[in-house]
């Protein structure tokens, strides 16, 4: 028994020795974490060093840590703040206080294979942060970028959810090729483009995503991606893992849109008195008695919402880190029945294997579906406009009649009104349209780094960007009024779009110092790209009836079938070499070869280098002891890149083609094959030759910087279609006979006003660029109509607008000239060369769509837990061509008008600008539609509160954002940022009632846990 005494004591004593080396082992530590302000940081990452032990402080800054015993260090770490380390010792309190991190030149920015300090940056790069891009809610990238980077113009050219975006760095770099830059995201390389009525590649990608965006716009940082970066290069970084405790994120936001404005139209009663005067008759016996009628502006425009949904999880040691998101984009369109939903993943993992070798993915999914709405007609002056639009039919539908049928289906104008406006269609039948894109996309990339010997790595790294889409149109019986229902009536079509482009890369990069005053950094790539594509699609006409829409295309009358296949290759070789001394003076030397199939047998491959250097001269002596002068750096670059976006796979070999009709012979119809193209071995890449000297200023500490860059850039070989004497057999020749010239100025300005407990901030930034044509065919031709009043000429810039000069309406009892559609109570034009009749010499430069200059312009405040931000952008001195009055104040019957119609001419009203009602009359074309699309939009404003600390939330903000709130212009149009032919390089600045871009009010909510 005293044994067994014995031994349950020494067992309680051997527990009670245990729990107490236990509890000396393992003890807690606690703190606050601020500013030098003493305001709370919440989110910072608290670790104790060497392990992945670790938390994240709450609301408050505050942070709670089980340690282990002994000497035990925490790091503390915060974007935007100095990292520190500090030992615990004996502490159970430790309170901290971040600096912020005022040394900018050491910061990290991505380039080209690699990254750089910004000390060490001898070209001009601009950086857009995550929260800057998805301050306004945007379905695209591109969209964020707008008015955040000096020499970067974005236009939204349409409004349209998942629309058409048009983005140029350093001003239009081609002709006929794309001018849109190369988009780089996580190494896989992504390109940009598509019409006014089309989804927008780039709004596959979730913007949320992004951690940070480079813009590379001269040769210099551009050419290490030679034949694809002559428009510049946006290299994109989706946020990945970080060491730490994990945390989880949900953002979300919804709201609504309206249309900004409407456009004022004739009401009923006006319009009927318009009609029995242009057909004098007395349709309309009473035209005061009908009023207001419909407004069809209401009818088509609608509160549309939007909302979006992340939930994000990002963590991991000192091994493995990881992030993910999920995310949910809905926006409807302002126009009924558009919109555009999203669905995305992200998956990034870095993992390291050993001190030598690290492995990692980014995978990035997106399923897309877009119902859009035609807007935008190309035609000018007739009834195609009221036909081709939905914006235009609104506009021009009579308000007398009715949108819907007694039992609400949509009612045909040929059924009513006695067929009196058939050539006119309902604005709804538009909406009735099927037109769905379902887009899946996946971007991912897989690579291994190894660090070989002490300086040297090599990066293996395969990346693949899958995309297929399915366009389903339809155009149902039932929009078509019962007595013009025939065999061809509804009509539908399937395509199917696949691409696959596949991209490996070697990488190898070597870094040293030799001594302490030189450093080298080389970078040797090896490349290669294959793009394949392949497209099938079967339309049909003649449907028996809307029940199966284009689902059943075997049950349509006449069908037709095409498709398509092609591939291209891209093999590149490139080498960089960045030397630095004393980080006072740094040189990069930059050269790449590419090799391309689409090029002619002559010019497969082509030579792309740069050469830019850095002078810090804030390091010599002279300036050490000017302490307000805290950094001064002065660039210069040179260097030629190339654009291989122009061109198509085979275009520079002799091609054929289907003759498009069907041939009978011997009673059989057979389908003829023609040559369609001839060959041209010298066709080759476009090549930029651009030169840039910049100036980076750092004021008081930084807390002013400025950055001024002058560059000149100068485009040959551009691609053009050259006409070929008839003799040849064939009618065009596309090869590389143009040339053009872009110079600018760029400005930006950051500062830090005020770092107290009110801390406030300003950006902004300015763009002065001018281009002008140096050569369209070798001499030949001096200028080419591109519109029918925009051209191209020799020594003018692109885009400008050639017309007659209006001068009034011809008077009763004025002599009118010869040689255009005068008549009394009609628009005249000036006799420019006074011989008395107006000919193509009476035409003169009207207009120029290019701005003088672009500007953007931010500010952010906070105090205590509010915040709030403002965000401007605008644009100065470019015309619009508001193509849409040559059809909307030309009043030829059978189609409504704009409201100033109302005081048209007359014998007893002889105002000089509105003519008279005229059957089948035009108005000239000329300067008359000319406007000032100079504005200033309010962008962004952004109200936020962060909630006092809540048990089992690190922090929660909410916040109300209004967007587009205000435009100040004098354009009258629906949207003074605007553009009919999309991202053309050629036909700019021109309105025919583009999809407008929507004012929206949202609340969102943003939590941690």
């Amino acid at each position: 028994m005293t044994k067994i005494v014995q031994r349950v004591a020494a067992t309680l004593l051997l527990v009670m020795m245990t729990a107490q080396l236990l509890l000396a082992q393992n003890r807690s530590v606690s703190g606050r974490v601020s500013d030098d302000s003493g305001d709370p940081l919440p989110g910072v990452n608290v670790v104790v060093k060497g392990t992945q032990q670790g938390a994240t402080t709450n609301a408050d800054g505050r942070y709670t840590l089980s340690i282990p015993a002994g000497n035990v260090s925490l790091t503390f770490s915060y974007i935007g703040y100095v990292t520190q380390e500090i030992p615990v010792g004996n502490q159970s309190s430790l309170n901290v206080t971040l600096k912020a991190d005022d040394r900018s030149l050491s910061e990290v920015v991505v380039v080209g294979y690699g990254t750089q300090r910004k000390i060490e940056t001898t070209g001009s790069i601009a950086s857009v942060k995550s929260a800057e891009l998805i301050q306004t809610p945007v379905a695209n990238v591109a969209q964020g970028l707008q008015a955040r980077v000096a020499g970067v113009q974005v236009n939204q050219n349409t409004g349209a959810p998942g629309g058409n975006i048009s983005v140029r760095i350093r001003g239009t770099n081609s002709i006929n090729g794309n001018s849109e830059p190369l988009y780089v995201v996580d190494g896989i390389q992504i390109s940009n483009g598509g019409g006014i009525n089309e989804v927008s590649p780039l709004s596959t990608i979730n913007p949320n995503d992004i951690e940070s965006v480079e813009i590379l716009k001269d040769a210099s940082a551009s050419a290490i991606y030679g034949s694809r970066a002559a428009n510049g290069v946006v290299l994109i970084t989706t946020k990945r893992g970080r060491t730490g405790a994990t945390r989880v994120t949900l953002d979300s936001y919804y709201g609504v849109q309206n249309a900004a404005k409407q456009l004022p139209v004739l009401n009923a009663s006006e319009f009927a008195q318009l009609e029995n005067e242009v057909f004098r008759n007395n349709y309309y016996p009473n035209p005061s008695s009908l009023g207001e009628g419909i407004n069809w502006q209401d009818v088509i425009f609608r509160e549309a919402p939007i909302q979006n949904h992340q939930l994000s999880v990002n963590g991991g040691n000192d091994k493995t880190q990881i992030a993910l998101s999920a995310n949910y984009f809905d926006q409807k369109g302002i126009i009924v029945n558009s919109d555009f939903k999203r669905y995305s993943f992200r998956l990034n993992v870095d993992h390291r294997i050993s001190e030598r070798v690290k492995i990692g993915t980014s995978i990035l999914g997106s399923y897309a579906v877009n119902n859009g709405i035609t807007t935008g007609s190309t035609t000018i002056g007739d009834g195609a406009v009221v036909t081709g639009s939905i914006l235009g039919a609104a506009i021009g539908a009579p308000p007398t009649l009715l949108p819907y049928r007694p039992d609400g289906s949509l009612f045909p104008f040929g059924e009513q009104a006695n067929g009196q406006y058939r050539e006119v269609t309902n604005p709804l039948s538009f909406a009735n349209v099927l037109n769905r894109n379902d887009i899946r996309r996946t971007l991912a990339n897989v690579y291994a780094d190894f660090n070989l010997v002490k300086g040297l790595t090599y990066r293996a790294s395969f990346n693949v960007d899958m995309q297929s889409r399915l366009q389903d149109n339809y155009s149902p019986r039932s929009n078509v009024a019962l007595a013009d229902l025939n065999d061809n009536s509804g009509s539908g079509s399937k395509t199917n779009v696949n691409n696959l482009a596949l991209l490996h890369e070697s990488i190898l990069t070597y870094n040293t110092m030799f001594g302490t005053n030189h450093s080298l950094k080389a970078t040797a790539v090896y490349a290669t790209q294959v793009e394949n594509a392949n497209a099938n699609s079967i339309s049909a006409t003649g449907f028996p009836n809307d029940a199966t829409q284009n689902e059943a295309l075997q049950l349509a009358l006449n069908r037709t079938v095409n498709s398509s296949r092609s591939s291209q290759r891209l093999d590149s070789y490139l080498a960089r070499v960045n030397y630095g001394f004393r980080d006072k003076y740094f040189l990069d030397l930059t050269a790449r070869v590419d090799g391309s199939s689409k090029f002619g047998a002559n010019h497969k491959y082509g030579l792309f280098p740069a050469i830019s250097a850095a002078w810090r001269i804030i390091e010599e002596p002279f300036l050490k002891n000017v302490s307000w002068l805290s950094d001064l750096k002065l660039r210069a670059s040179y260097g030629i890149t190339g654009n291989a976006a122009g061109l198509n796979p085979y275009q520079s070999l002799a091609t054929v083609s289907a003759s498009g009709s069907d041939y009978n012979i011997n009673h059989a119809y057979i389908t003829g094959i023609n040559p369609s193209g001839i060959a041209n071995p010298d066709l080759r890449w476009e090549r930029s030759a651009q030169s840039d000297i910049g100036l980076d200023i750092g004021l008081l500490n930084n807390r002013f910087s400025i950055v001024v860059d002058v560059y000149q850039k100068t485009t040959r070989d551009l691609l053009y279609v050259k006409a070929l004497p008839l003799s040849s057999g064939y009618g065009t020749i596309t090869g590389n006979f143009a040339s053009l010239q872009n110079r600018g100025i760029e400005f930006a300005v950051n500062a830090r006003l005020l770092d107290g407990p009110l801390k406030w901030s300003v950006s902004g930034n300015m763009t002065v660029n001018r281009n002008k044509v140096l050569d369209l065919d070798g001499g030949t031709t001096k200028e080419r109509f591109i519109t029918a009043y925009s051209l191209l000429q020799v020594g003018s810039p692109l885009g400008i607008f050639k017309t007659y000069v209006f001068d009034g309406v011809n008077q009763t009892g004025e002599t009118i000239l010869p040689g255009y559609d005068g008549r009394v109570g009609g628009h005249k034009v000036r006799d420019l060369n006074g011989d008395n009749t107006i000919t193509a010499a009476d035409q003169t430069i009207t207009g120029n769509p290019n701005p003088n200059f672009i500007y953007g312009f931010s500010t952010n405040l906070s105090f205590k837990r509010f915040d709030f931000s403002a965000f401007l952008a605008g644009s100065q001195g470019n015309d619009i061509y508001n193509a849409s009055r040559l059809s909307f104040e030309m009043p030829l019957g059978q189609r409504n008008q704009f409201k100033g119609v109302v005081n048209r001419w007359s014998a007893t009203n002889p105002n000089n600008q509105y003519v008279s009602g005229f059957q089948g009359g035009r108005l000239p074309i000329s300067n008359y539609v000319m406007e000032d699309g100079s504005y200033l939009r309010c962008k962004n404003i952004t109200l936020g509160y962060t909630l006092p600390t809540i048990k089992g939330f690190q922090n929660i903000r909410v916040y109300a954002s209004a967007n587009n709130l205000f435009t100040v212009t004098n354009y009258s149009g629906f949207d003074p940022e605007v553009n009919t032919y999309a991202g053309s390089n050629t036909a700019i600045g021109i309105d025919n009632l583009v999809y407008p871009q929507a004012k929206s009010f949202l609340g969102g909510i943003q939590v941690t846990f």
